[in-house]
């Protein structure tokens, strides 16, 4: 018999991830899905339901709800590379080596004449030891656990001079 499913922990529950799913909440509720992610402090689900134009419908199903977990069946590889790249960004901004070297010197050097220290480690520019741009090293390439500077850096890089291709 299974265990209450706020009992089980993170180990446990990650043998459930990228499976499609069964769930059993609340009063007579049967959800299916993807399981794309647990929380592991609220035990919380969410569920992926792929449309057939493309798109995905989220639901998250809170911890205290759950009452059985049903794995129907694993994945395939494409179905695992879409819940992989369900938050990514789309990757509509692909440059060739040429033009990548390029707009990472352009940044570079954009930001050196804003007087921030940068330097170039292979093909990511590290921003004043606190912040990281990688290509194609747009405002929302950067990152950084300081929000402080990545709020500045982002709205430096989204200048017109900065933007100018």
């Amino acid at each position: 018999m299974q265990r209450g499913w706020s009992q089980l922990g993170p180990m446990e529950w990650m043998s459930y991830v990228n499976k499609q799913v069964e769930v059993k909440a609340g009063k007579d509720e049967e959800l299916r899905g993807w399981l794309l992610t647990v929380d592991p402090v609220s035990a919380s689900l969410v569920l992926v339901n792929f449309s057939e134009v493309g798109g995905a419908c989220l639901q998250v199903v809170m911890g205290h709800a759950v009452q059985q977990v049903e794995v129907l069946e694993d994945a395939d590889e494409e179905t695992a590379r879409r819940l992989q790249s369900i938050f990514l960004p789309p990757q509509s901004t692909r440059l060739n080596p040429e033009e990548q070297r390029r707009r990472r010197e352009e940044v570079r050097l954009w930001l050196e004449k804003n007087r921030i220290p940068v330097e170039e480690e292979g093909e990511e520019l590290k921003v004043a030891g606190a912040l990281t741009v990688v290509a194609p090293y747009g405002p929302e390439d950067c990152s950084s656990s300081n929000q402080i500077i990545l709020d500045r850096i982002r709205r430096l890089l989204q200048t017109p001079t900065c933007e100018a291709r």
